[in-house]
């Protein structure tokens, strides 16, 4: 299924926000669109990515290892702060895009601005439950203060389980990139594993950042949701085969985003061309550049698209016995129930990427 992909000029927000999932190409498909060199459009130099702080936070905290009705007074204050610090760092940057006239572009992984009473009261592990959407007192906890563009209502559909109200949300045009599962799930657990290393995490905190992470029930909530509030500016998605594989589907997912196809790169590494970790830097957490040279060294390390990364066929059956020589029988286990779990989703979601 194609879906369309132009738009009434007047009614496209200024705003363009990338949802991914860790280990699914973002990185990549952010080079490639060579977001820093568009001349319409305004970022960071995080490639996008503004609640990573939060998201830091978190794992600082070890939340990952209990459910959320388990945290004091003072985790969730501390939570809620950082994500209030995301929002406000972000909308600053918002308001300078707004004066030069130009896209903001950011890129966030859909699980970091999930309202955490929702995120974190979800049953981590192989033996983790359909979520469920958390309202009432604790939710309203997490609520942010927000620009006064935004308004006075605040609403929160059904599929809208995030920080943000659907207002909110209307003022941002939201394009997603997919990657299957069963390429995506034991890429990130690899990562992880790495990252453990550094002690950002111990093995409670490996199993629910993996558990959160290895799912695509947030894209596909968001998915729907703008399908249903955002009709005249209707989502774009594209698969990370397709950056890899399929040049033209990028153009004409750079095209209907607003950018300019012309800056679209498929080779790099110019002089002049920054690293991609070049912009994590935080001196009051070093980790971050650490945990970001992990998450980023293929696309460091490369010269342009890496096609043996993406293979066309997948064989999850296949795959799955090469996790059991590579991670042990149990994480091999998990990661597969994971796949399967999670493949409903994408084969809905790619079903309706961008097509050439």
């Amino acid at each position: 299924m194609a879906v369309a992909t132009t738009t009434p000029t007047e009614n496209k927000p200024r705003r363009l926000l990338l949802v991914s999932v860790p280990r699914t190409a973002s990185n990549l498909l952010v080079k490639v669109l060579n977001i820093q060199r568009q001349p319409n459009a305004l970022s960071n130099g995080k490639g996008g990515y503004f609640f990573h702080h939060a998201f830091m936070v978190a794992t600082r905290e070890a939340l990952f290892k209990k459910p959320i009705e388990e945290w004091s007074d003072r985790e969730k204050t501390e939570i809620r702060d950082a994500y209030q610090l995301c929002l406000d760092q972000l909308e600053e940057r918002c308001a300078q895009a707004q004066r030069d006239n130009k896209i903001m572009f950011t890129k966030e992984h859909g699980f970091w601005f999930i309202n955490p009473a929702t995120m974190y009261s979800q049953r981590l592990g192989p033996e983790r439950l359909e979520p469920v959407k958390v309202e009432g007192d604790l939710a309203e906890f997490f609520r942010l203060r927000l620009p006064d563009a935004v308004g006075p209502e605040r609403t929160y559909s059904a599929d809208n389980w995030t920080l943000f109200p659907d207002e909110y949300l209307r003022m941002w045009r939201l394009t997603f990139i997919i990657r299957h599962p069963a390429l995506a799930w034991p890429s990130l657990y690899r990562a992880l594993l790495k990252v453990a290393k550094l002690g950002a995490v111990d093995d409670d905190g490996l199993k629910g950042a993996s558990a959160a992470n290895m799912t695509l029930t947030w894209t596909r909530k968001l998915y729907d949701w703008s399908m249903t509030q955002q009709p005249d500016t209707p989502p774009l998605i594209i698969d990370a085969n397709d950056v890899i594989h399929n040049p033209d589907s990028v153009l004409r997912f750079c095209e209907a985003a607003g950018l300019d196809k012309n800056f679209v790169q498929f080779e790099w590494g110019g002089e002049n061309d920054k690293n991609p970790t070049d912009g994590w830097d935080n001196p009051g957490m070093p980790i971050d550049r650490q945990v970001a040279e992990i998450m980023l060294s293929t696309l460091e390390a490369s010269k342009g698209l890496v096609k043996d990364k993406a293979p066309t066929k997948v064989d999850i059956k296949v795959e799955a016995e090469k996790w059991k020589d590579e991670f042990g029988d149990d994480v091999a286990g998990v990661i597969e129930k994971a796949v399967w779990d999670a493949m409903p989703d994408y084969e809905y979601l790619w079903a309706r990427r961008v097509q050439t």
